[in-house]
């Protein structure tokens, strides 16, 4: 007789092939028409909420593995929450104004800014932006991503732009809103301000050079010999030097008098030799211990322009390069306009929205001013005023978008406040009560929060939300004091959309009961527009607070927006609500190369995520983007998906095994009651208890990482490398219907219950695909996806345990022994040996509950076993031999009692009550 064929062989249909790239659209078309997502909306409908609110990517283009990252980790993120029995609703969203757009589409046609008609291009911009949306939509849905696809919310709309209006209007009147001349980040080519979250850093060559501003007074008589004296002056940015109006030295740093060719120069002591190793010679002191505050009684002259400047104290002045002593342009820096406030000096900035130089530079007027750093050099050194200059790579401001180098530059611009009525210090307090992922961003907040400028809320575009503001034609100043005025604006854009701003007049906007307080009811309108930061910074006003989720459980993007979206949001909703808009924050890494650098197209280095989805489909995307500690920059490679390939295959290797070996389990009539299961199967199901508590502990932190780390260790270690290899014997052998067989069923269908389960938020293809093969109870979902969570934690055995711990340290050594047997050529399989091991009674007695005298054969996959205590020694004593027992021809253990069925005499009596039960179904 064939015996082969009377074996309990899996049987699946679930493919061990697993053709991701084109399986998983045909799942999509089925979940659209089984209306899955829409299913899993309705799940838990008035049970506990979880909101993570979307942070709306651009709407410019395809999207690339970073937003594919971000919106795997926040599907993750959802699905998981959901199948805890939350109400996880996940409303997407989109940034659809701005830098990003704009430039595409000004790009796209190569007019420039002045060339085109505003309400014909905001047309063109929508447009633009609403097909990218759709595009993008669709690239989100072919990852498996979860959300409310046909209620997204868009920044464009008129009611969320009518909404923005409203938020404007209370920080404007609550005194928060403000229009002043202070230095912004500048970009000349984009000519438009820059909030500080839309620039980027590189290293760039610019001009270092150490110049001499002659002394002009020295009224109390500081100096000695003081003819012929001069201040050292190091700048990087030449052209600013037309706006100087001060000279800054650090109030207790030590200065000194020194000679150099007929010249007495002052700069600061500890950077003497520095300086002078570059210019090559020595120079000889005069007079040392000059405190910085001393030096503020002296008067400078400016280099090359008919002006005095004054000598002011800066703790901001660095003794670690240079020559400590700056020059000061409030018109041109942040920290100087600070100082020259505080110094009530003027505020300069005779440079234009394209970076040229104006008429109150009448040297270079017109001139860029990038190329007139050479020449301003040149002055310098025509005048004898130039030390020393040479080139320098630092690290400079670029603008984000078209990569350019910025300008600080002071002109009128919109401002909010953050010091006003103590909002500076009451975010930094809200974040005390909001948890952070990883927890040290919070200190990265609170930094950023504390060093952070008042907010430039108007940029000089097209596309975008219009600042609400209107003029008096009359006496010029602004209307922010009538909410009328804010409504009557809002009522309209959340008609007919902020487009109405550019068609409609003025006076269109204005109550009728409502003027000036000149008297006039003769308006104009503002003709910025609002920093696109504040669009998304109202989200939760726009998106939240409608829907009754204000404020959301988590907000979750790259680290980038600690001084992006989370602190607008936070600045917008502390001034507005006094409350935080989100309870937790979780912060991830950027995509880099696998030498760290930062993904780019002039480096080449980018890998797209369409061409990864089409050689491993989105699962395999999913499960990368789940295995990254997301803490840190995260190191990607084509590479690195081949590795998470193959981690893939062993999780569906394990599935499929799994599944093809409960092929004829039913669990409502053949499940064993936990008491009634082998002690090796109650092991495995203890093992699913602890498995399940630390995932489930994984995912409630939002350590996805470590839950696909455990997935694959469990499927790996555990299962693959001990149990499902020791079950093979009972599954293929046993009759279908022995107790042993179904034993160990029992225990494969909970762990497969269990992997799919929480294989659900992060394989969302693979998991429904393996729930469709997975022997189902009449009250299981049509999906995994509409399922929650089944709690094993009855299955918890800490006594089998603590046993199982004991004896895999004894298996170990045990196996080796065998190896080295089988080393010698004295045994082929372990099925031919005979093990003998004696052990001190103590860890005997810790064994007694895997009953080893009746199991441990099974356990170490051999045909003779037996374990007996040795008083006499600490260390196991093992013995390997050949058994001499015969072979079952069907399950080729070795047997003492084949030949005990008269009807089968060469099989062992399991295989034969085996076949014997085949014969009598037959």
């Amino acid at each position: 007789m064939d015996y082969s064929k009377t074996v309990n062989l899996p049987k699946t249909d679930f493919p061990m092939r697993a053709n991701l790239v084109q399986r998983e659209p045909e799942m999509l078309k089925s979940w659209e028409s089984e209306n899955i997502f829409r299913k899993m909306s309705e799940l838990h409908a008035g049970g506990p909420r979880f909101t993570l609110h979307d942070g709306p990517p651009y709407a410019n283009g395809h999207i690339h593995l970073g937003t594919a990252f971000n919106k795997i980790l926040k599907d993750i993120a959802v699905r998981s929450q959901m199948r805890e029995g939350k109400q996880a609703l996940f409303r997407p969203g989109w940034d659809c104004h701005g830098m990003p757009i704009e430039h595409q589409v000004m790009q796209k046609s190569g007019r420039k800014k002045a060339e085109v008609d505003p309400v014909s291009f905001r047309k063109e911009a929508a447009e633009y932006a609403k097909k990218f949306v759709e595009i993008q939509k669709k690239e989100f849905q072919r990852l498996g991503v979860y959300g409310e696809w046909n209620n997204p919310y868009l920044t464009l709309l008129p009611e969320y732009e009518a909404q923005e209006v409203r938020i404007f209007a209370d920080l404007s009147l609550a005194g928060y809103i403000y229009r002043g001349k202070r230095p912004i980040y500048w970009c000349t080519h984009c000519e438009t301000a820059l909030a500080e979250a839309e620039i980027e850093y590189k290293d760039l060559s610019t001009d270092s050079i150490y110049t001499l501003f002659p002394l002009a007074g020295d009224p109390q008589k500081l100096l000695s010999g003081a003819e012929n004296t001069f201040f050292l002056v190091w700048t990087t940015t030449p052209w600013t030097l037309p706006a100087n109006v001060a000279l800054l030295v650090h109030p207790e740093l030590n200065y000194s008098l020194v000679e150099f060719e007929g010249r007495n120069i002052i700069l600061a002591e500890n950077l003497i030799p520095v300086v002078f190793s570059k210019v090559g010679k020595k120079a000889t002191l005069r007079q040392t211990n000059i405190k910085g505050k001393e030096l503020t009684t002296l008067l400078a002259k400016h280099p090359f322009l008919e002006r005095n400047v004054p000598v002011i104290p800066a703790n901001f002045v660095s003794a670690e390069d240079g020559s400590g002593i700056v020059h000061s342009a409030p018109g041109h820096g942040e920290e100087d306009f600070l100082v020259g406030k505080e110094h009530n000096l003027p505020v300069l900035s005779p440079v234009n929205e394209t970076g040229r130089f104006t008429a109150d530079v009448p040297e270079w007027q017109g001139i860029s001013v990038w190329d007139a750093n050479p020449l301003i050099v040149q002055k310098l050194r025509d005048n004898n005023c130039l030390l020393f200059s040479e080139e320098i790579s630092h690290s400079y401001p670029t603008c984000w978008r078209c990569k350019n180098p910025v300008i600080f530059r002071a002109t009128e611009q919109w401002f909010l406040n953050v010091d006003h009525q103590d909002l500076r210090r009451r975010m930094i307090k809200a974040t005390e009560e909001i948890k952070f992922f990883p927890p040290e961003s919070q200190h990265r907040m609170e930094g950023m929060l504390e060093t952070r400028p008042d907010w430039c809320l108007s940029r000089q575009r097209h596309w975008g939300i219009p600042v609400p503001i209107l003029f008096c034609r009359d006496c010029k100043k602004p209307l922010m004091e009538e909410r009328k005025v804010f409504e009557r604006i809002a009522e309209v854009f959340s008609r007919e959309g902020s487009d109405s701003w550019f068609k409609k007049e003025a006076n269109d906007f204005v109550p009728k009961d409502v003027s000036c307080a000149c008297g006039s009811n003769r308006f104009e309108k503002e003709k910025d527009i609002l920093d696109v930061w504040f669009d998304s910074g109202v989200s939760w006003a726009g998106v939240l607070e409608g829907a009754g989720s204000c404020p959301a459980d988590l907000y979750l993007e790259g680290s980038d927006q600690h001084r992006g979206w989370f602190q607008t949001s936070l600045i917008t909703s502390m001034a507005t609500r006094e409350k935080a808009p989100f309870r937790q924050v979780l912060t991830h890494g950027f995509m880099v190369d696998e030498s760290g650098r930062k993904m780019s197209k002039s480096l080449g280095n980018v890998i797209s995520s369409e061409e990864v989805l089409k050689e491993f489909g989105a699962d395999i995307v999913r499960l990368w983007a789940a295995g990254q500690d997301y803490g840190s920059d995260i190191k990607t490679s084509l590479h690195g998906f081949k590795v998470v390939a193959e981690q893939y295959r062993t999780i569906r290797n394990t599935l499929r095994f799994i599944l093809g070996n409960i092929s004829d389990f039913n669990p409502e009539e053949d499940a064993i009651k936990k008491e009634n299961l082998l002690p090796v199967d109650r092991w495995a199901l203890a093992e699913v208890s602890r498995f399940q508590a630390e995932a489930f502990s994984g995912y409630q932190n939002f350590s996805f990482y470590r839950v696909a780390g455990q997935i694959y260790d469990f499927c790996n270690l555990t299962l693959s490398a001990f149990y499902l290899d020791i079950l093979k014997d009972r599954l293929y052998t046993y009759s279908k219907n022995s107790p042993e067989r179904r034993s160990g069923q029992t225990a494969l269908y909970h762990i497969g219950e269990l992997l799919i389960d929480l294989l659900a938020p992060i394989l969302v293809f693979t998991a429904e695909e393996a729930w469709r093969y997975l022997p189902r109870r009449k009250s299981d979902p049509e999906s995994i996806h509409l399922r929650g969570h089944e709690n094993f934690q009855e299955f918890k055995d800490e006594t089998l345990t603590v046993a199982f711990n004991e004896f895999f340290g004894l298996r170990k050594e045990i196996l080796k022994t065998i190896e080295d047997v089988r080393a010698q050529g004295e045994i082929g399989s372990s099925l031919e040996a005979k093990v003998d091991v004696k052990v001190n009674p103590e860890l005997l007695l810790k064994l007694a509950p895997l009953l080893l005298e009746k199991y441990l054969k099974e356990l170490l996959i051999v045909s003779e076993a037996e374990i007996s205590a040795n008083p006499k020694s600490s260390e196991p004593e093992i013995i390997v031999n050949r058994t001499n027992l015969p072979k079952c021809p069907r399950c080729w253990v070795h047997h003492n009692e084949i030949g005990r069925s008269s009807a089968y005499p060469d099989l062992c009596p399991k295989c034969a009550d085996a076949v014997s039960s085949l014969q009598n179904v037959m």
